[in-house]
């Protein structure tokens, strides 16, 4: 069986005799105190580099046998020639018949990349240069606030994939800042989040970044309408004018410049999307403004870099060497062949990337939360897993238990930094306490796998007495352990596209579209019907809708 893409047909990874090979495997009684016991070079055996990423996936229910089908299993459906079609701008979002062009965001300069008549990159490095020039103003001072103030802080207001990535880029890499400019983001629809956060700031030396890639999103614009109102309060008392306050208040960034323009985004302050970013891959993009403003443009591309290096060795890394390659399959292994395992949790154990869990729960959940294939085809096998994690620390106290003794089998991601705190004065004690988060890390994914083996040899769970169950470790969670050599803007750039292609890998498996978000629409028109009638209803108004919903809004309307 094909599956059409393009101009291009692929064979379907479903119907290959892999796939069945590894249900088979996968009945298998797997103990990874036994794969550990058999095999005293295992941790060797299964990990991977890619400049200053390590992976250790030794914890994964796998052996030599399940790993080569599963590289089997990845040929069979082209996974090679669709790397390449991602990467040259071939119809890969099948239902918007559109390119996923977002590793052509890092390309540099030099290089070339047809789609059409058209070098996509000669726009982008157009884009970036306009990113620098006015990063670069807001960073210097020169650009001033209506009242000829300079900028004090900038902030993003955006939704999804406009505030996830740049806010978790821009927390990530904090310590490289080299600016006193503050920088906010703001998304919630509510207005609770934006009340809280003008309190604080002054109108004059305040700057918003209006990132949306439509240019429609009602969240961002009710938000971006009451920061304009906030801002003209303060203006008029001052003799300012609206036109004033668009102009040197206002960044818009869109794919749209006609309803940036109708906003009143002043077109020298207009940043370009293309239909061919998606959201959450955008963050390479003008998106990033408040990244290179906040850590600088040198930082910024460094970010860039780090990502185009990851995107060359995706290309180019056999597979059996390839860490998004790898990443994806062992993902779709535990997802789709352990029919038990449907929730993966992401553990950083650096609180500098707090923010990644949320920003990744996003990038697999709404790429890869499909259950049609290219084709149109229901899908008859699970997709991708719940997704959700926390700072290790933080969820050893919270989730942890769960993972340790509840019912549910549950894939984790360990990741760290290994270098840290080297040039800081209080470098003795800081050193202490990132030493003692690498090695809670490391003991976590220890006693996920082994359980009460990995520190006594009680390991047959019936010999425990009846009084003692209670503190039993079944262990034989299935864990992957990512090291950080040392989290720079080119590192956290290389693990972010880690897992954008990991998403494409299991994607290509699946034979699903990760690029399109169907599922996101229905909800936001309902919103629209539901906001109409809200405004309109009448008391003991019935039969709207349901009978849930019709006894809510009479309820808020009564209260109202």
């Amino acid at each position: 069986m094909n599956e059409i893409k393009g101009d291009k047909t692929y064979s379907s990874a479903r119907h290959s005799k892999y796939w069945q090979q590894l249900q088979t495997l996968a009945k298998h009684p797997w103990s990874l105190a036994q794969l550990f016991a058999q095999d005293d070079k295992r941790a060797k055996h299964f990990s991977v580099q890619a400049g200053a990423l390590y992976m250790d996936f030794s914890k994964q229910r796998i052996d030599q046998k399940v790993l080569s089908n599963l590289l089997s299993l990845a040929d069979s459906c082209e996974l090679d020639a669709r790397i390449d079609s991602l990467l040259q701008g071939a119809m890969v979002n099948t239902s918007e018949q559109r390119a996923a062009l977002h590793t052509a965001l890092r390309l540099p300069e030099t290089a070339t990349l047809q789609v059409g008549d058209q070098n996509v990159v000669a726009d982008v490095h157009r884009s970036l240069a306009q990113v620098a020039r006015l990063s670069e103003r807001v960073r210097t001072g020169t650009w001033r606030g209506f009242s000829g103030k300079a900028i004090t802080d900038v902030v993003n207001i955006g939704v999804g994939g406009s505030d996830l990535g740049p806010l978790m880029a821009t927390a990530a890499l904090d310590e490289w800042a080299d600016t006193s400019i503050k920088v906010h983001f703001v998304s919630n629809m509510d207005g609770t989040q934006l009340d809280n956060l003008l309190k604080h700031l002054n109108p004059e030396t305040t700057l918003f970044i209006i990132s949306s890639k439509s240019f429609g999103t009602v969240d961002t614009l009710s938000n971006a309408k009451t920061a304009l109102s906030w801002l003209l309060a303060t203006a008029k008392l001052r003799a300012g004018t609206e036109d004033s306050v668009l102009r040197r208040h206002f960044i818009g960034i869109s794919a749209n410049s006609e309803k940036m323009s109708a906003w009143g985004i002043h077109p020298e302050h207009q940043l370009q999307l293309w239909e061919w970013v998606g959201g959450r891959f955008s963050l390479w993009s003008a998106i990033g403004l408040a990244i290179a403003i906040r850590i600088g443009m040198n930082g910024f591309k460094a970010l860039l870099s780090g990502a185009h290096s990851m995107d060359e060795h995706f290309a180019q890394a056999d597979f059996a060497d390839n860490l998004p390659v790898l990443l994806g399959l062992l993902a779709v292994w535990n997802s789709t062949f352990f029919l038990q395992v449907n929730a993966h949790t992401v553990l950083p154990y650096d609180g500098r990337l707090g923010y990644l869990p949320s920003y990744l729960t996003q990038l697999e959940m709404e790429s890869n939360g499909k259950s049609v294939t290219r084709n149109g085809d229901y899908i008859d096998y699970d997709t991708c897993p719940i997704l959700w994690g926390e700072i290790g620390s933080n969820a050893q106290h919270a989730f942890y238990q769960l993972l340790h003794q509840g019912t549910q089998q549950v894939s984790c991601d360990f990741i760290a930094c290994v270098r840290r705190y080297s040039d800081e004065a209080q470098n003795s004690s800081l050193q202490q306490q990132h030493e003692l988060s690498l090695a809670n890390c490391l003991a976590q994914s220890r006693v996920l796998a082994f359980g009460n083996a990995a520190v006594t040899d009680l390991v047959d769970p019936n010999t425990v007495s009846e009084a003692d169950k209670y503190k039993y470790y079944h262990g034989n969670q299935p864990s992957t352990t990512l090291l950080i050599d040392e989290l720079t803007p080119h590192s956290l750039g290389a693990l972010i596209a880690l897992y954008e292609h990991k998403v494409y890998v299991m994607a290509s498996i699946w034979d699903i579209n990760p690029f399109d978000q169907w599922g996101v629409e229905m909800g936001k028109q309902m919103a629209d019907s539901v906001h109409h009638a809200m405004q309109h209803i009448q008391k003991d108004s019935q039969g709207l809708f349901d009978t849930s919903t019709d006894q809510l809004l009479q309820r808020i309307k009564q209260l109202s």
